[in-house]
């Protein structure tokens, strides 16, 4: 499901949002900053690498609905509007939804 949404081409114009949108950019910068800091918290990794293309652009939606699903809503914005497509499409809810 997640794949289909990748192929369609919106992770570009994804990334473009984030040169049009300071708003935006700032919340996934936030996003990337927070990630790194829970990260570390676990264990230093020693780079400032970050999952799905943060802060700079978006790739690998599964990430950001990762992120999403383990974080909760509200942080990481690629994930949040990737999560409401999934629920657009039927994607089951509830415990073991299969």
């Amino acid at each position: 499901m997640v794949g289909t949404l990748e192929a369609s081409g919106v992770m570009r114009e994804m990334t473009e949002r984030l040169t049009t949108d300071p708003e935006l950019a700032a919340t996934y910068q936030r996003t990337h900053e927070t990630y790194l800091a829970e990260r570390d918290a676990i264990e230093s990794l020693g780079t400032q690498v970050t999952a799905g293309g943060m802060p700079g652009r978006v790739k690998c939606l599964h990430v950001h609905l990762a992120h999403t699903l383990a974080a909760g809503p509200g942080v990481n914005p690629f994930g949040d509007e990737t999560l409401a497509w999934v629920r657009e499409q039927g994607w089951p809810t509830g415990d073991c939804a299969g």
